[in-house]
């Protein structure tokens, strides 16, 4: 009866087996065993780790605003190799050494609670970061009468290079154009900033008003800035630049006073570039002082173009002055047409030798026509870039 309840018992279909001779684990039991042990203790540990496994290009990327759960916690304390005082604009600037990357934290308006994005930079990329791009380096900025003066900081930073606008570093088809008289017309001015793509560099008359207003909200817009200085030209004074202009008459220090007054209209700018001024380019004498006092101060010096005299190109490279030379005036006749003819003829010279630079100046008709034809023209291929990035510049070469 006993071997009949246990047949009972036991499930359907299963036969009874006979028990094997001798007694003890086999040996594939024992090792499924192990790997299921292996298995357990693997994901335990991955479980168990305060921080799990990321990509290594994840760290170093720009980091949105951090949500609320993640402000709890304590920001780890800098060693006082990490520690590193805030630049000019605010944002704090911290790396291994000063020489080596830069992390910028940039905090919310109220300067309050935790940073809005972390940026991590490579230091052969010297540009100022678009977010802070309107605000001066107080590194590059000296005090004077007339207002601040950009000037190489101490470690050997220009303002050409700081303030640059960052562009692809492709060696393509480039166009870069100027647009001057900005800061003449308060209308003007804000129509060009909002209508003209950021690539497109900005020109400000040192005549204008309002210019360091004008400045932060161009540069906020991503584009770059140049002062334009006032020379003299041939039949002055009956063509007269405006205030301040530097003539051959005057004496050297006469001039630097004058061109003095125009770089400190305003700051966060590259570079200079002549407003008429064929007289004065073309005389060694007059033009020297201010090829040498921007070569000083870290500034390039943009030529318009408009002077087959010009000595500017050999003093440049003689003082060390990053330096550009217009290739056209794209509106000398204001009609759509002639400025379309204009500027498709730099984008043909662009692709022929690399890069074209236009100059024009901020009327609506071309501040309009600009802004169409940089649209089409980058369908095409043609890379627009600031002025900056097509300078020949001695101090790379």
């Amino acid at each position: 009866m006993a071997d009949i309840g246990k047949d009972i018992e036991r499930p359907l279909g299963q036969a009874i087996r006979l028990p094997r001779s001798g007694s003890g684990i086999s040996a594939g039991a024992v090792a499924a065993a192990l790997v299921v042990l292996s298995v357990v203790g693997v994901s335990s540990a991955i479980a168990l780790r305060d921080k799990p496994f990321r990509k290594l290009q994840e760290v170093a990327v720009s980091t949105p605003k951090t949500p609320a759960a993640d402000t709890a916690a304590a920001p780890a304390k800098a060693t006082p190799e990490m520690a590193a005082p805030s630049n000019a604009s605010g944002a704090n600037v911290s790396g291994p050494k000063m020489g080596g990357p830069q992390i910028i934290h940039v905090q919310t308006e109220g300067g309050d609670g935790p940073p809005e994005a972390i940026v991590i930079r490579d230091p052969s990329t010297i540009g100022q970061n678009l977010r802070i791009a309107h605000i001066p380096d107080k590194a590059l900025v000296e005090a004077s009468e007339t207002g601040p003066l950009p000037i190489r900081a101490a470690d050997g930073r220009r303002p050409f290079d700081v303030y640059a606008r960052p562009w692809s570093g492709a060696r393509g088809a480039r166009v870069a154009l100027v647009i001057g008289g900005l800061a003449v017309s308060q209308t003007g001015t804000q129509a060009a900033i909002a209508k003209l793509p950021a690539e497109v560099t900005l020109a400000f008359a040192p005549q204008g008003n309002s210019i360091g207003r004008w400045m932060q909200v161009a540069r906020q817009s991503g584009h770059e800035v140049i002062m334009q200085v006032p020379l003299e030209p041939f039949d002055y004074p009956n063509v007269n630049p405006g205030r301040n202009t530097l003539t051959v008459a005057a004496t050297p220090d006469e001039n630097l006073k004058n061109l003095r007054w125009a770089l400190s209209r305003t700051t966060n700018y590259t570079g200079v570039m002549n407003y008429m001024g064929a007289r004065f380019s073309a005389d060694a004498t007059a033009m020297g002082p201010l090829m040498a006092e921007l070569g000083k101060r870290g500034l390039a010096y943009v030529d318009d173009g408009s002077s087959a005299r010009s000595l500017a190109p050999e003093l440049a490279l003689k003082d060390g002055v990053p330096f550009v030379g217009g290739d056209t005036a794209i509106d000398a006749v204001q009609d759509r047409g002639a400025i379309l003819k204009k500027l498709d003829g730099l984008e043909a010279t662009a692709r022929a030798k690399g890069f074209a630079v236009g100059i024009g100046s901020a009327f609506d008709l071309t501040v309009d026509t600009v802004s169409s034809w940089v649209t089409e023209a980058k369908k095409r291929g043609i890379e627009i870039v600031p002025v900056s990035a097509v300078a020949i510049d001695p101090e790379k070469g």
